[in-house]
């Protein structure tokens, strides 16, 4: 089985590598490619690599190449997990939209805008290359705004699915809580990539005890400190809302700490820094501690079991996946991409049947996925109208001056990557 990480040289890779060996009878893997334009960085991820598998004994060889059409040619499943502008790029998102007022941050509100703007055009590309190249060809999108591109990918007619690590991680959270096993926790999750919520949380599958209330009266002081949620939110809701949803429900608190602190994109370079001298480090062949500080957490897990799923070897037969609506929600279109539980299997995701939502939440969901179509279209088609209209429909933004303003900083700090500015 041939596996190809688009991305490969990003300081994420070490964790997927040390999944791929823990797990290697789940996914047998018998290449692996890690792809990326930056050949320093290659070289290092590429080193830590092979010897994380050497270490492990894993059977598996791993190549590295910059050649995207060479990377794809044969592969099974292709992970893409690129940053377009690198950190660099990030570090506008996360600061310009602050000078309107607005939260800054990477996959939501106006900076979740600049990256969609950014991405979708860049992983069409890849998408039809690797159709053209193997069109049997799974691709498993981590790139973020996970909804967004995935949306893209579907509309294009690509076998595709999205994936996220809020859900598994939450698995694993309830799940040392609860004491249990995290395979005995089944999530009730719905929602849209990064704005979801937990309404059950069962024990041993889709049809288990719900024993969320007992987790939020024996545990909602500690949930809600992991989230930065009040504990009387989680009382009155009676669900686990993901901590994305902190930057609707406090959209001005957070405003106000951003505005006085490094941000996260800074952080996180200084992180990428240090991971890559360690990476050089020939001695070094497990993925360091540090690396859990740089987030993805559990996110191995989540894509060794989906490309398990896919490609007919194995994996759990309920995964928390991004994939077409179809009618699973109601009120949604049916080509709005959803973040749920879906039986996943080798002809794709298939949502679980959801409950009725409550209107606080489908509303909001309802708001977002209009924004997300209105953000595709400026993605695909581009222009400054288009930009306009999507910052003024997503619930972050929504007033006339604000969008106007963000609107020409978007294209001043993206010009570089936007073809028709």
């Amino acid at each position: 089985m041939k596996l190809t990480v688009v991305g490969g040289g990003s300081t994420y890779t070490p964790e997927l590598v040390d999944g791929l060996a823990r797990l290697r009878d789940t996914l047998p893997v018998g290449e692996l490619v890690l792809m990326d334009p930056a050949q320093d960085r290659l070289d290092l991820v590429g080193g830590l690599a092979r010897r994380i598998f050497a270490r492990q004994d894993h059977p598996g060889r791993i190549t590295t190449t910059t050649d995207l059409d060479q990377a794809v040619d044969g592969a099974d499943a292709v992970l893409l997990q690129l940053r377009v502008g690198g950190q660099a790029a990030r570090e506008q998102d996360e600061t310009w939209p602050l000078e309107c007022g607005c939260v800054g941050q990477e996959t939501t509100g106006a900076g979740g805008l600049a990256k969609a703007l950014r991405t979708v055009p860049v992983v069409l590309d890849i998408a039809d290359r690797v159709r053209r190249t193997n069109p049997h060809a799974w691709i498993i999108d981590f790139t973020n705004p996970v909804g967004i591109v995935t949306r893209a990918l579907l509309q294009a007619g690509h076998k595709a699915v999205g994936l996220c690590n809020v859900a598994i991680g939450l698995q694993r959270k309830f799940a040392g809580l609860l004491g249990v096993e995290p395979s005995e926790v089944h999530l009730d999750h719905m929602g849209l990539n990064h704005l979801t919520w937990e309404t059950g949380v069962r024990l041993g599958g889709p049809e288990g005890e719900d024993v969320l209330p007992e987790l939020l009266t024996g545990h909602g002081d500690r949930i809600a400190a992991d989230l930065r949620l009040p504990r009387a939110l989680f009382d009155r809701l009676g669900v686990v809302p993901s901590y994305y949803l902190r930057y609707y429900y406090a959209h001005d608190e957070v405003v106000r700490e951003l505005a006085t602190k490094p941000s996260r994109a800074a952080e996180v370079a200084a992180m990428e820094r240090q991971l890559l001298t360690m990476y050089a480090d020939p001695a070094l062949d497990e993925k360091p501690a540090l690396l859990a500080e740089r987030g993805g957490a559990y996110y191995s897990e989540a894509a060794v079991d989906l490309a398990a799923a896919l490609l007919g070897g194995g994996g759990t037969p309920y995964q928390v996946v991004n994939t077409y609506n179809r009618g699973t929600l109601a009120f949604l279109p049916d080509d709005a991409v959803i973040e749920v539980q879906a039986a996943v299997g080798a002809t794709g995701a298939s949502p679980l049947p959801v409950p009725s939502v409550d209107p606080l939440y489908a509303g909001l969901m309802a708001n977002v996925t209009t924004y997300e179509d209105l953000a595709l279209r400026a993605a695909v088609h581009g222009g400054r109208t288009r930009v306009f209209r999507a910052l003024l429909s997503h619930p972050l933004i929504g007033q006339y001056e604000y969008a106007e303003a963000l609107t020409d900083r978007l294209i001043a700090h993206n010009r570089e990557h936007l073809a028709w500015a």
